[in-house]
C-alpha cells in the first residue's frame, strides 16, 4: 500500500531525520520526501499492505503536521 501525505517540513534536515525515524520504528515501511513539491509530499510505501492509523499521530509526536492527500 502507498499513502501520500501533505506536511509542514520545509528543512531538508528535518526530512531525513523524520525518514531514519519512519525506518526504524515502523520497519515494513520505506518513506522519502518531495519538499520541491508545494505540499512537501511525505510518501510511504508498506510490504505488508497497510499503513498503520496510529501513523499521522506518530508523526505529530515527531514534529510533523501532515494530512493524508486523496486522489481528486
Amino acid at each position: 500500500m502507498i499513502e501520500v501525505f501533505k506536511t509542514d517540513i520545509t528543512c531538508a534536515d528535518k526530512a531525513k531525520w523524520l525518514i531514519e525515524q519512519i525506518h526504524q520504528t515502523f520497519t515494513s515501511y520505506k518513506a522519502n520526501f518531495d519538499l520541491e513539491d508545494c505540499d512537501r509530499i511525505l510518501r510511504v510505501v508498506s510490504s505488508n499492505g497497510n499503513i498503520n492509523r496510529s501513523f499521522i499521530n506518530w508523526l505529530k509526536n515527531a514534529g510533523c503536521n501532515a494530512e493524508v492527500l486523496t486522489d481528486n
